[in-house]
C-alpha cells in the first residue's frame, strides 16, 4: 500500500468514525465517567501571552480547536476539546488545579470520611460529616457533595426523602473564603502554587473526597456512579467548577453562581452594577486574571465553556434576578450558549437552567422545586420519563443569539 492509499485509507477509517459516534444515540453518550479527567493525556495547546491573543467580541465557540484549525462538533474529539478549554481557564483564570497525590488515604468514623492527603513531605487531613438514609443499606446509595452544608443550600429533604446521602465539604480545610496567598493550608503540600485561585483549590478538596469513598468503599456504602455537587453563590461557582474539572461527579447543580459562575464575563460588561472580570475577589482567581479587566474581548475563553466542562454529564443552573449583582441576565445568555454543547451531542435535556425572582438569596423556592427534584430524579436515581428540558427565564427581550449565532448549529428557541 503507497504512503497516499494508507493516508486516504485512514481518513476513511477516521471520518467514519466520526460520524458513528457524531450521530450515536444519546443513550451511548456516557452520564459519567469513573476517573477525574479524561483528557489528562492530550498535549496542552498553546498558550500565547494576552499581547498575542485575538479579539472575541461575541462568545468564544466552544468547539473550535485552540490552535483555530477547525471546528470539532464530534462527541468523539470531545475529551480532546474540553482538555483545551481547561487547559486555557486553568493558564488565564484559576490556575492549575494539582492532580490526586500519590500519597492518600482514607476511614469512615462516627459518621465522617476522613481523608489524609500527603504530598512534598508534608499532610492534610479533609473530614467530611456523611449523612446516611435510614434503614437497609445493603445496596450503595447515590449521595450529594453540598458545600458548606450536607445538602448545601437546597432543601434536606430533597435528598433524604430520596435515600440519598448527603456530604458536607468544608472548604476552609483546603483555602479560606478569602485567601491569603501561600498561607492556605494546601500550600502546605503545594508551596509553589500560591499563584492559584480558590476555584482551583477547593475544586481540588471535593475531588479528594471523592478519591476518599473509593478508599472507604466497603465501609461507607456511596454509589460513586451517582454523585452531585451543589451548592449557592461563592459556593455555586465552588460547585460548577468542581463538577467541570472532575468527571466523575454525574450531576453539578449551580445555585444562583452569578459572575464567574454561570454568567459571561464578556456580556456582564454590557449591563449595569453586576459582577464583572474586574469586580470579582482577587482571591477566587489567579491574579494574572485581572490583566484583562480592560479587555475581556482577548480571554480566550468565557463562562459558556467552563459549564461545557460538564458535559456530557448533567448541570442545572438556578438564578436569582432580585439580586442585580448575580448577573443573571448574562447568566441566562451564557446559559443559551452553552446548551448548544449538549443539544449538538443529541443530549440537551442533560442541561437546564431556572432563572427566577420573588425569593431570598440562596433559598430555593416552591416553584423551583420541582425542577431540581426533576434532575436529581434522572441522574442520581436513574428514572425514566422525567422531563428535564428546563428552560426558564425572565428575559423575553435580550437578544442572546447575537452573542454566538455564527458558531450555533441551529437556530434555537428562547
Amino acid at each position: 500500500m503507497t504512503r497516499r492509499q494508507n493516508t486516504i485509507r485512514i481518513c476513511v477509517v477516521g471520518c467514519a468514525l466520526l460520524l458513528i459516534a457524531r450521530w450515536a444515540p444519546a443513550d451511548e453518550i456516557p452520564r459519567v465517567f469513573d476517573v477525574e479527567n479524561t483528557g489528562s493525556e492530550f498535549t496542552p495547546p498553546v498558550l500565547p501571552a494576552i499581547d498575542a491573543l485575538p479579539e472575541i467580541t461575541t462568545l468564544p465557540d466552544p468547539f473550535e480547536w485552540s490552535d483555530h484549525s477547525g471546528r470539532c462538533t464530534s462527541f468523539a474529539d470531545w475529551a480532546r476539546r474540553r482538555a483545551e478549554i481547561q487547559a486555557e481557564v486553568e493558564h488565564y483564570g484559576i490556575g492549575s488545579k494539582p492532580p490526586r497525590p500519590g500519597k492518600l488515604s482514607a476511614r469512615y468514623e462516627n459518621g465522617e470520611l476522613i481523608v489524609d492527603v500527603n504530598h512534598n513531605n508534608e499532610s492534610l487531613t479533609l473530614t467530611a460529616r456523611v449523612i446516611l438514609p435510614e434503614g437497609d443499606l445493603t445496596a450503595p446509595c447515590p449521595a450529594v457533595i453540598g458545600v458548606g452544608f450536607p445538602s448545601g443550600s437546597l432543601p434536606a429533604e430533597i435528598f433524604t426523602n430520596r435515600r440519598i446521602a448527603m456530604i458536607a465539604f468544608d472548604f476552609r480545610q483546603v483555602m479560606a473564603h478569602t485567601q491569603k496567598r501561600g498561607e492556605e493550608p494546601i500550600n502546605r503540600l503545594y508551596p509553589d502554587l500560591t499563584h492559584i485561585g480558590a476555584y482551583a483549590a477547593w475544586p481540588w478538596g471535593v475531588s479528594r473526597l471523592i478519591d476518599g469513598l473509593e478508599l472507604v468503599e466497603k465501609d461507607l456504602p456511596i454509589d460513586r456512579s451517582h454523585l452531585a455537587v451543589t451548592g449557592c453563590s461563592f459556593a455555586g461557582k465552588m460547585a460548577l467548577f468542581a463538577g467541570a474539572l472532575d468527571e466523575r461527579i454525574a450531576l453539578t447543580i449551580a445555585q444562583e453562581p452569578g459572575g464567574g459562575g454561570a454568567a459571561a464575563w464578556r456580556v456582564s460588561e454590557t449591563l449595569g452594577n453586576v459582577e464583572t472580570l474586574g469586580r470579582t475577589s482577587h482571591a477566587w482567581f489567579r491574579e494574572e486574571m485581572f490583566a484583562f479587566r480592560d479587555t475581556v474581548e482577548k480571554l480566550p475563553y468565557d463562562h459558556h465553556e467552563v459549564m461545557a466542562m460538564v458535559a456530557p454529564r448533567a448541570l442545572l443552573v438556578l438564578g436569582n434576578t432580585d439580586y442585580e449583582w448575580l448577573a443573571d441576565e448574562s447568566g441566562y445568555v451564557s446559559c443559551r450558549a452553552a446548551h448548544e454543547v449538549w443539544k449538538t451531542f443529541g443530549i440537551g435535556d442533560r442541561f437546564g437552567y431556572s432563572i427566577e425572582g420573588g425569593h431570598p438569596h440562596c433559598r430555593l423556592p416552591g416553584s423551583q422545586r420541582a425542577e431540581v427534584e426533576a434532575f436529581v430524579d434522572t441522574f442520581l436515581l436513574d428514572k425514566s420519563n422525567v422531563d428535564t428540558a428546563i428552560a426558564r427565564h425572565p428575559f423575553p427581550d435580550t437578544d442572546a443569539q447575537k452573542w454566538f449565532a455564527t458558531w450555533a448549529t441551529e437556530p434555537t428557541q428562547p
